[in-house]
């Protein structure tokens, strides 16, 4: 059978390293002084396991909030005799000061920190321990970075105040003494978003051979300074950086660029006109051009092909063909072409192997790699493009889709646009029409970042497309590995005293769903983070409403689950006034079918534990139980789940009821009554997953209605779904009981005819299993 899309397992050192990083005091390290992590004295790594341990530690802190950071984890890498560190990439707030300097002893080659706004100038100093071996060093959006901490010196201070740790740079205190000087090996180099105060030119003077350079965002006052590289520059981007005649006559000196990059966030903020000229004279003067990046830019006309002109046939990639006229002079198709939000993307024939635009999917999902990084900007319009793309017309790429999308939510978790349309995309591309190209593994991953989206954002419409994601996997088989989570997550968003309508009804019906058909201890742990008291308290909501929705009828239908053979889950029921918002919502919604027949099957739940039965024994109660007996409201539904309330109760015998009325022999033969108006042939919206609590009502002679009930629902549920249930009422021992039945005197002759029809029923399905009943195909409902 062939493979799933991102069907591929992690590799042994991948999950190697996972579980150490989760074990850290049991694999490599032990607490010292003052509960400092220390590394074991005999633990000697190379820098390929050092690397592996530093970035996917990162990883695991943005995107498992399971993952517990150690304070002092970077203090492990402070000795290059026992541990090597080589390529680093770090990432937004988490990052400290003290973090750098903890490794500044190390030979760092690549030091890649993003987005690290907690970075001051102290770092700086850390920055020039790597002088001698750093080769690439990436400082994008660590604005922050040039500034001095609340006016502290340069110095590297390893005793300093917490205090001091935590205060946020002052943007006046800039730091002008540290520039390039020493930083000989540098080759490759992203000052991206470096703030304004700073010369570009003083602070990059001392680098002699850097052979790319990112200046994204970054005010530049001269342009001539990028001479100084002329012959050595393979790769410049000028991303968001103010365009002039003279800053392109720079670049056209810059002979030996292979990767150009001169584009802007949007055409609408661009003041630049890119021209037929301008475009020429790239091609003609940068011959080595493999890259060329122009999205954002207004192209004049005289740029394209008339229509009618074009070369005809499927497009081409060869330059002769090409509809944009400066690109026919190409020696050869460039390896990428950016034309995002230009109208260049849409002509027909591009000389490039890997076009970024919005014609078509392959170019949105191009701009969503291309841009993810460090433009988020433009990665949210072009994942905003998928999500059209998924939602009118047909996904073609699937797997890369997903990949790209759970990539830009993993790298800007925080970054609001980035969840709203992310989330939104998930939601089409996790539907039944993709399902089933999409592995486990590739599903969890999915579901990992719409949960991580709902812990970070309160916000409406992201709580909204991740609780609608979630609602296109098999729920709770698909999200049991994150159950409890995904638990706690949507009981959060059900605090609110009000919440948005739509979000609410969709967090019930996945609670419902979570807690249907799971494991005892499930329920019992999810009863314990306040799942019981939360529904309570949305059907107070709703009674104050005095409304009767989804919501109220999806909140009974999860409580009558989660009570399921859990005694403690039916205690906090009754604790909360559970039976008191029963009674109100009987008498303001007397004709309400479904909510009846959900109340009534958690009070089924209830009336089964020994121990709670005592507190149903009172006449308002029983009065209820036994008129609800002649109930037609969903079939039989409503009638049987109260019989079999009293089922329960009346099994403890005639000397725990101490009430006067309703008298026990009067609700005894209501019960009989009801029972035999009942068509054994109905068909249930019902699901047991043990008949334990009816089979129970069996061997006895306490109550011979309860017996009759019990016998009375094993010959239904056995008749109209053999297949389901005879296997079930063997495996229990229910053979035995009925047998039993019939053996006692004290059992009513319909009771064991019953009992012998529901033995021949079992022993005939024994002898031929197979399904022939179309009832077999019903929908079940939940039974707790």
């Amino acid at each position: 059978m062939a493979a799933k899309a991102g069907d591929n397992p992690d590799s042994l050192m991948s999950l190697a390293t996972v579980f150490c990083l989760r074990n850290l005091k049991k694999t490599m390290c032990y607490q010292g002084f003052r509960n400092k992590l220390c590394l074991r004295s005999d633990i000697f790594l190379p820098s390929e396991i050092c690397d592996k341990l530093v970035n996917t530690y990162m990883e695991l802190v943005h995107t498992d909030s399971n993952f517990e950071p150690e304070e002092s984890f970077f203090q492990l890498f402070s000795d290059p005799r026992s541990t090597r560190l080589t390529r680093v990439q770090l990432r937004e707030d988490f990052v400290r000061d003290r973090d750098l300097e903890a490794i500044k002893k190390q030979d760092l080659i690549e030091l890649h920190l993003t987005y690290c706004n907690n970075l001051s100038s102290r770092s700086l100093k850390a920055l020039s321990c790597f002088r001698d071996t750093l080769v690439s060093l990436c400082l994008f959006g660590c604005s922050n970075i040039f500034y001095k901490k609340c006016g502290a010196p340069l110095a590297c201070n390893e005793d300093t105040d917490e205090d001091e740790e935590e205060s946020p740079a002052s943007r006046h205190a800039l730091e002008t003494d540290f520039n390039f000087q020493g930083f000989n090996r540098l080759r490759l180099l992203n000052l991206g978003g470096m703030p304004k105060e700073l010369d570009p030119e003083t602070l990059l003077k001392p680098l002699k051979s850097l052979t790319s350079l990112d200046l994204s965002n970054v005010q530049l006052l001269g342009t001539s300074f990028l001479t100084q590289w002329r012959d050595r520059l393979a790769s410049l981007v000028l991303y968001n950086v103010d365009l002039s005649e003279e800053l392109i006559s720079t670049v056209l000196e810059l002979v030996n660029l292979r990767h150009l990059d001169i584009s802007q966030e949007s055409r609408r903020i661009s003041k630049f006109k890119m021209t037929k000229k301008i475009l020429t004279a790239i091609v003609q003067r940068l011959v080595h051009l493999v890259s060329l990046d122009i999205s954002g830019h207004i192209m004049l006309d005289n740029c394209t092909v008339p229509h009618f002109e074009e070369a005809m046939g499927r497009p081409s990639i060869e330059p002769c063909k090409s509809s944009i006229y400066p690109f026919q002079e190409l020696k050869r198709p460039l390896q990428f072409l950016g034309l995002y939000d230009t109208t260049l993307c849409n002509v027909t024939h591009i000389p490039a192997y890997k076009v970024t635009g919005s014609k078509n999917e392959d170019q949105v999902l191009n701009a969503i790699e291309a841009y993810t990084e460090f433009r988020p900007e433009l990665a949210h319009r072009a994942i905003n493009q998928l999500f059209d793309i998924a939602r009118i017309q047909h996904c073609s790429q699937l797997l890369r889709a997903l990949q790209l999308v759970i990539a830009a939510l993993k790298c800007h978790k925080y970054d609001k646009s980035i969840q709203v349309t992310g989330s939104a995309a998930l939601f089409y591309l996790t539907n039944t029409e993709y399902r089933s190209d999409q592995s486990v593994r590739l599903r969890r991953e999915v579901i990992q970042v719409v949960l991580n989206g709902m812990e970070h954002y309160q916000e409406v419409t992201v709580q909204r497309n991740c609780c609608l994601t979630l609602c296109n996997f098999s729920i709770p088989e698909e999200l049991e590995f994150q159950y409890s989570r995904v638990n706690q997550l949507l009981l959060k968003i059900l605090e609110p005293a009000r919440q948005d309508e739509s979000i609410q009804r969709i967090a019930v019906h996945l609670c419902n769903a979570l807690v249907c058909q799971v494991d005892n201890h499930h329920k019992e742990a999810v009863g314990k983070m306040g799942f019981v008291r939360t529904m309570l308290n949305l059907i107070q909501k709703k009674l104050q409403d005095r409304m009767c929705d989804q919501v109220m009828e999806f909140s009974w239908s999860a409580l009558w689950n989660i009570t399921d053979e859990t005694p403690d889950n039916c205690q906090m029921f009754l604790n909360c006034r559970g039976m008191s918002l029963f009674l109100e919502c009987l008498q303001e919604f007397p004709d309400k079918q479904e909510l009846h027949r959900n109340m009534l099957g958690l009070l089924g739940n209830v009336a089964e534990v020994k121990a709670l039965r005592p507190q149903l024994l009172t006449p308002q109660f029983i009065t209820v139980f036994s008129n609800l007996l002649d109930s037609k409201a969903d079939g039989i539904e409503v009638s049987y789940n109260a019989c079999g309330v009293l089922s329960h109760i009346m099994f403890d015998g005639p000397e725990v009821w101490k009430m006067e009325e309703p008298r026990r022999d009067m609700v005894m033969e209501k019960m009989w009554e009801a029972i035999q108006s009942w068509d054994v042939s109905s068909r249930r919206n019902i699901n047991y997953r043990s008949f334990e609590p009816i089979l129970r009502l069996l061997p006895q002679s306490i109550s011979p209605v309860s017996q009759h009930w019990a016998t009375w629902a094993l010959y239904n549920l056995v008749s109209v779904y053999p297949s389901k249930y005879c296997p079930l009422l063997i495996k229990e021992g229910g053979m035995t009981l009925l047998e039993k039945v019939l053996e006692l005197e004290s059992s009513h002759p319909d009771t064991k005819d019953m009992a012998r029809k529901v033995m021949e029923h079992c022993e005939n399905f024994k002898e031929d299993p197979m399904e022939t009943n179309p009832g077999q195909d019903a929908n079940f409902g939940q039974r707790g």
